[in-house]
């Protein structure tokens, strides 16, 4: 039986990895959990799956949970502390990142550090320092597996070849809610750009779906995870999000995985890898699916992926900035303070901002930068104002 530290319990991941940790108690059971601030649903969670660990990242939450956690769960540090606190206190088989932003990026560090398995459900640390936390799981013998569905189903297309193999990597996107759309881009609120099409997921994620950010940042992703070059990296819009992402071999062969849009395929692959076991999500029919269709994203409308393709090509700090910029972009953009449009020219105004150094950023340069960018998207809304 593989002990898990989970890491975001109460997002949509978390829930997902629940669901499926639920159906096999004979291969695996939750060590530690992590909230952010869903103390409710995390109570019901330690209640269900009796953790020896949790962590909340809100310190106010934490205070508020102190006073009702049963007295045989030890109650962790807050914030990214606690979040470190739970991979090196529960020495689990099996970490699932599954939290949101660059938050996740000292635990999962920490995970690399060690020789188990650390699954990725968030990218964005992957985006900041993805060559320094590989580096390190391979010093340690650490397994780094991806759980977002394109770098899963990619992850999978190439289980038992060499990457010198690879022509390219074909990375799908669903397009998002606004691939088709013909009204102003301008006028898009929040709550029409939480609402996906295909996916369930936290708002953040959801308008980097919608502005495409989130295809650039997981190009990043699997650029730093297999160590393939950004310009072999194709993004195509698929919108029956039906093939994950594939591979095209040097021989002209393409493999590719499909399956029903369900994140618990991914979730469950990452946790038994390199078997397969039964599930019970819905199986792919494709005389149901009945066609695939495939185009070209529009760079010129969708600009987040243009400006992910060049920060990856500059390398060094610049994909922390893009990052940490469209965090705050995005967080800004949904508290009503900027308009839809503005995320991406808000990114781009930080990433020709920088002047700094960015030839082989250390840890400490990494976040720095991550620092920086933020506070200069904060000064792109003051330039608006004034």
């Amino acid at each position: 039986m593989k002990t898990i530290s989970l890491l975001g319990s109460t997002g949509s991941i978390g829930k997902s990895a629940l669901d499926v940790i639920s159906k096999n108690p004979k291969l695996f059971k939750i060590n530690s959990l992590c909230a952010n601030s869903d103390i409710k649903t995390l109570i019901s969670q330690i209640y269900r799956f009796k953790p020896k660990y949790v962590a909340v990242f809100d310190e106010s939450k934490r205070r508020e949970i102190k006073k009702i956690i049963p007295g045989n769960v030890k109650l962790l540090s807050s914030g990214v502390e606690g979040l470190v606190d739970i991979v090196k206190y529960s020495d689990s088989d099996i970490t699932i990142a599954a939290v949101t932003g660059s938050v996740g990026l000292l635990p999962i560090l920490a995970a690399a550090q060690k020789n188990k398995r650390v699954c990725v459900a968030n990218k964005e640390p992957m985006v900041m320092a993805g060559e320094l936390i590989m580096n390190s799981a391979k010093k340690n013998k650490a397994e780094v597996i991806p759980i977002d569905s394109e770098p899963s189903a990619i992850f999978q297309s190439l289980k038992g070849f060499d990457t010198s193999n690879v022509k390219k990597f074909i990375l799908t996107a669903s397009g998002g809610p606004f691939y088709n759309y013909t009204g102003d881009f301008s006028g898009i609120t929040p709550k029409m750009a939480v609402k996906h099409p295909k996916w369930k997921m936290g708002p953040k994620i959801s308008v980097d779906s919608a502005t495409l950010m989130n295809k650039g940042l997981e190009a990043i992703e699997i650029k730093n995870l297999f160590g393939m070059d950004i310009s072999s990296i194709e993004v195509l819009i698929h919108p029956q999000s039906i093939v994950h992402s594939a591979v095209e071999f040097i021989d002209g062969s393409v493999i590719a995985q499909m399956s029903n849009p369900d994140m618990r395929i991914p979730i469950q692959y990452s946790l038994t890898y390199p078997d397969r076991i039964n599930s019970s999500v819905k199986k792919l029919s494709l005389t149901d699916v009945s066609r695939l269709d495939f185009y070209k994203p529009d760079e010129k409308k969708f600009k987040a992926l243009k400006l992910a393709k060049e920060s990856a090509k500059k390398g060094g700090v610049y994909p922390a900035i893009l990052n940490a910029s469209n965090e705050k972009a995005v967080q800004m953009f949904l508290s009503g303070m900027i308009k839809f449009t503005d995320i991406v020219k808000a990114v781009e105004f930080a990433l020709e901002s920088w002047s700094g150094k960015n030839t082989n950023p250390d840890i400490a340069d990494i976040t720095e930068a991550d620092d920086w960018a933020r506070r200069k998207t904060e000064d792109f809304l003051k330039s608006k104002r004034s």
